[in-house]
């Protein structure tokens, strides 16, 4: 068995529940983003260091980046991944991207992401204060995204994530609430479910982090909730809600762009990223036309 297909193997049976959307792989997908996004245009036009992007710093620099509070609940997918890296000779860099777009394609419905490697080890933590809170107003939101390198209509479509997502730290006496009623599926309930008006709490409602949600089973994140009615993102947020074809191609472009922004020559092996299962759309309804 050839070395990436080895690693591919031991991530599915050993992290992955034998290739399962748990909660080890949406822990993998948000890994993704918040490695990537440490990345400041503004940073390093001034001169300073503006992070990697996607490096491996949020790994090799744990005692650093997870201190931010963007970072929080991300401490064990960190640790685990550490040590697969560190046993298979993977950059800490690769081996996040890569357990992202498998742990994804476990997820129905969800795009097959593909997979550059090749990441040199990263020189230094992301600077702090550059992974988005689930507590920042949109205006804030979008102007870290835009200092990332991404529009108003990429960010939008990157929190297509959120269709797979649970919550941990926002409101811990309820762990493991999703941010949609769907999380074992990627669809799009997470966009059509936000234009609901929200009536209550899953937990004690006490965080700054979230508002009121259409069911005590989801939570609705505050950042969320910005971004969906923000004058620059609403059409865009609307356009994804029941167009799952399209949101799911928006999604594994902008995934490429966050994922290899500042990394040259890297080595295309996205044929070892498996085929996500297809998405079981209920049958369409016909009208009845009888009495027409």
């Amino acid at each position: 068995m050839r070395a990436k297909e080895q690693i591919l193997h031991e991530l599915q049976a050993n992290m992955f529940s034998d290739g399962r959307c748990n909660d080890q792989a949406r822990e993998a997908i948000r890994l993704t983003f918040h490695d990537a996004v440490g990345r400041s245009h503004t940073l390093n036009d001034s001169g300073s260091f503006g992070g990697g992007g996607a490096d491996g710093s949020i790994i090799k620099f744990a005692d650093t980046e997870l201190a931010d509070i963007g970072n929080t609940g991300l401490e064990d997918i960190v640790l685990a991944l550490k040590d697969f890296a560190d046993n298979h000779n993977v950059s800490y860099g690769d081996i996040i991207q890569f357990s992202g777009a498998v742990g994804l394609a476990n997820c129905p419905g969800s795009p097959r992401l593909t997979f550059y490697a090749g990441r040199p080890d990263a020189i230094a933590p992301s600077p702090p204060g550059l992974v988005p809170a689930p507590t920042d107003p949109a205006d804030v939101l979008l102007a870290r995204m835009s200092d990332a390198g991404f529009t108003p209509e990429e960010t939008v479509v990157l929190l297509a994530a959120h269709s797979v997502a649970k919550q941990k730290a926002v409101d811990p006496s309820v762990p493991n609430v999703p941010l949609d009623s769907t999380p074992e599926v990627f669809d799009t309930k997470f966009y059509s479910e936000m234009l609901l008006n929200g009536t209550c709490y899953p937990g004690k409602g006490s965080s700054p982090a979230e508002v009121k949600s259409p069911s005590k089973n989801v939570m609705r994140l505050t950042s969320d909730a910005a971004i969906a009615q923000h004058a620059s993102t609403a059409s865009t947020w609307r356009s994804f809600a029941g167009n799952h074809d399209v949101m799911r191609a928006a999604f594994r472009e902008v995934m490429h762009k966050l994922a290899t922004q500042d990394h040259a020559d890297l080595v295309d092996c996205s044929f070892v990223i498996p085929t996500p299962a297809l998405l079981m759309r209920p049958p369409a309804v016909r009208p009845n036309t009888e009495n027409l």
